[in-house]
């Protein structure tokens, strides 16, 4: 049995959800999100309750029941609030501007890297910091993690891109390294 696959979720107003051919879709205020669902499980509407059972017991249908009723979760609150994930950038001359929706990273390579934004994610920069914001939450995280990749803090002065609140274990220098020893 699956403990989160148990738990009911809660349609808020203004968000609605059809259930059709093995699909789920799910609209509202920031979007519409749709999502195949595997055959281990089923989904019922009822009114504004919708709940998530195993259609045909197997080895792995607890599993594919609580990983489904999560996604479904999330995308239920990505389409009533949206999800954010910030990104901070540090480094002397290190920074970010927006060219109209492309997001335009100036971080230490001789070019600046031009990043369009995928379908359903809008960027905004203010300062040293970049948010990436969008109805799924999938998407959001994979964006930031692209973002991210293309310049990771480095552990002696901790230049980069960072998630916000990430903290980098700073390593000592060589100085440091050669009085100790």
């Amino acid at each position: 049995m699956s403990r989160i696959g148990k738990q009911p979720i809660e349609l808020p107003s203004g968000v609605s959800a059809r259930f059709t051919d093995g699909a789920l879709t799910v609209t509202g205020p920031k979007g519409t999100l749709a999502r195949t669902i595997r055959p281990e499980v089923t989904i019922t509407i009822e009114g504004t309750v919708l709940s998530v059972a195993p259609a045909k017991e197997t080895r792995d249908t607890p599993a594919y029941w609580g990983l489904t009723r999560a996604l479904i979760a999330n995308m239920v609150e990505g389409v009533a609030k949206g999800f954010t994930r910030k990104l901070e950038i540090e480094g002397v001359g290190y920074r970010a501007t927006l060219d109209g929706q492309t997001l335009v990273l100036a971080i230490g390579f001789s070019h600046p890297v031009r990043i369009p934004p995928p379908e359903g994610i809008t960027f905004a920069v203010e300062k040293n910091a970049v948010t990436v914001s969008g109805a799924d939450k999938e998407l959001v995280g994979d964006t930031a993690a692209t973002i991210r990749r293309i310049r990771p803090p480095e552990p002696y002065k901790g230049k980069g891109i960072r998630y916000a609140g990430e903290i980098i274990r700073r390593k000592a220098g060589k100085k440091a390294a050669a009085a100790g020893a």
